[in-house]
């Protein structure tokens, strides 16, 4: 059981990377260049399309960290999409892509299809090519079909406590939501899902992308001696969850980037640190979370504002996780550099 899990949450986290990352690096910059270049709006796009891709992604690299035959990882590819719920049938009768679906029913549906796929194994035989597909659809995707609303209103019920938490004292509600978004950024939950469900803004969306800039920068730093600085990276400029596996399996790892968020959020609301529904859930990724607390902050781009942007979203985040990780890893011997070693091979 640990081996399935083991491989499922690293090929969720290889999709991921691989669907998010494009338009993490090229989203808000291309964002800014448009007005001026409209010829750059195409690539923006493209971008947007590739993260609807990644229902298919993670099912293809599920099946290929599983070691499936091409048509079973093609299989597994379409199911997923099929669970996912990122397509949508509008008034007009045609079909759209809705973001990235909702992922932990992505990685349900994928589940059932790993599953359905090892109960089947070479009984198909020569007719593999002709059934495998349709029965994955009918069966283990037709499950994951059925029960997206019910995991979709499981969602909810984060997005309904989140919202209770932004009643609370400022700076005690920047903690609450800085750690919430720190751990959800680590599972098959979408940050933006939740936070677009309850309209999360103001100081609440700040402190959940101070939170997810927690863990990005944490995981960054403790994970570099353990994998390549491109891997390290991609904790920054992509995504968290790359982690995945590793929180599930440990969740110990995640202690002092848990810690530096309580201490962001507080600060977000001291410092009246804010975004949008929209921006909220991103971090650092495209450089979200810091632009949209500049364009929302009275005074714009004040040297004030600036500073507060440059402490809170990049140094604090680097000292308080280089000083926790220290403290953690050679002082109280919690964690260590493999901990967060990742496997793409």
């Amino acid at each position: 059981m640990k081996e399935f899990f083991n491989k499922l949450l690293t090929g969720m986290s290889i999709g991921i990377v691989a669907s998010l990352i494009p338009n993490a690096l090229l989203g808000e910059v291309l964002k800014l260049l448009i007005p001026h270049f409209p010829i750059l709006k195409p690539i923006l796009d493209i971008t947007v399309i590739v993260m609807s891709l990644l229902p298919v992604m993670i099912g293809v690299m599920v099946g290929i960290t599983f070691k499936f035959t091409p048509i079973q990882i093609a299989s597994l590819g379409i199911a997923a999409m099929v669970g996912s719920g990122n397509i949508q049938k509008t008034a007009d009768g045609l079909f759209a892509l809705n973001g990235i679906g909702i992922v932990i029913n992505t990685g349900i549906t994928t589940a059932l299809t790993v599953l359905f796929i090892k109960l089947i194994g070479n009984r198909l035989k020569s007719y593999s090519t002709l059934l495998m597909p349709t029965l994955s659809i009918l069966i283990p995707g037709l499950i994951g079909y059925s029960i997206l609303p019910f995991v979709r209103t499981g969602t909810g019920f984060i997005g309904i406590v989140v919202s209770h938490v932004t009643a609370l004292q400022p700076i005690v509600m920047g903690a609450i939501i800085s750690v919430i978004f720190c751990v959800i950024i680590l599972s098959p939950i979408s940050t933006v899902g939740v936070a677009t469900v309850i309209m999360l803004s103001g100081i609440g969306s700040g402190a959940a992308n101070l939170g997810i800039c927690a863990a990005g920068v944490g995981l960054a730093i403790a994970s570099y001696k353990a994998n390549s600085l491109g891997t390290a990276l991609a904790h920054v400029l992509g995504s968290p969850k790359i982690q995945m596996r590793n929180f599930f399996m440990k969740p110990k790892i995640a202690v002092p980037m848990l810690i530096t968020a309580a201490i962001l959020g507080a600060l977000a609301g001291l410092l009246n640190i804010k975004g949008t529904p929209y921006s909220a859930g991103f971090g650092l990724s495209g450089l979200v979370g810091p632009l949209n607390y500049i364009h929302l902050a009275s005074g714009g781009w004040s040297v004030k504002n600036i500073a507060v942007m440059l402490s809170t979203f990049f140094i604090l985040p680097f000292l308080l996780n280089i000083g926790l990780i220290y403290l953690f890893s050679r002082k109280l011997k919690m964690i260590k550099a493999d901990d967060y070693k990742l496997s793409f091979d």
